[in-house]
């Protein structure tokens, strides 16, 4: 079985965004999508580990920002490769706006903004779905959104380390992050980006 079939599956990219007590978070998700057009719902499927999650379960309501092509990396390293655990997520960012809910949404390398209140939550192990109405939403541009295979062929870097000379490597195909060693373990996480062992690669030079 190849795992990598999972990585031809379409997605869109977005930057979720929630508050709770005044705390601002955001994370990158690639799973959101409409439900129903009348009434208007969207879902979101968030990893329990991500902060984004559990300001979500307190808040009851996020704004999804929709990623287009004009997004660069940046976007992707301040929202996706850090957690907002230990960093402030919009502490300088000045590519962002308040929408009526009080909830932050980007308006950078963005085409649109949905802003939704939680209507109902399902257990789903990994992850939290998210089901909600929509209350507010915006066009912001014209630019195509970003898919998951444009993020890869035309955001994310093309330059990702190399393996030592001699030694065997692991290395993350979602930020490029190295882990030297014959074996990965299993439940290694990537410590940049997130992702699981199952997006690593190994590297024989």
């Amino acid at each position: 079985m190849d795992s990598k079939a999972m990585f031809k599956l379409s997605y869109g990219l977005f930057v979720l965004t929630t508050a709770f007590e005044g705390r601002d978070n955001g994370c990158i998700t690639n799973t959101g999508i409409q439900v129903t057009s009348e009434p208007n719902r969207i879902s979101i499927a968030v990893n329990k580990a991500n902060y984004t999650q559990e300001l979500i379960q307190k808040s009851g309501k996020f704004n999804l920002s929709v990623l287009s092509e004009a997004a660069s990396f940046d976007t992707f390293r301040r929202f996706g490769f850090q957690s907002g655990r230990d960093t402030d997520k919009f502490a300088g960012y000045a590519d962002c706006r308040r929408s009526p809910n009080g909830l932050y949404y980007i308006t950078a390398g963005t085409n649109a903004y949905l802003s939704a209140t939680v209507e109902q939550a399902i257990d789903l192990g990994s992850h939290t779905l998210f089901i909600a109405s929509v209350d507010d939403m915006d066009v912001l541009s014209d630019t195509p959104s970003a898919t998951y295979a444009y993020y890869q062929s035309e955001i994310k870097p093309k330059t990702a380390p190399k393996a030592p000379a001699g030694k065997t490597a692991w290395r993350c195909t979602v930020c490029g992050y190295l882990y030297e060693g014959e074996e990965l373990p299993a439940d290694f996480i990537c410590p940049v980006c997130k992702h699981p062992a199952s997006d690593f690669e190994k590297i024989t030079i």
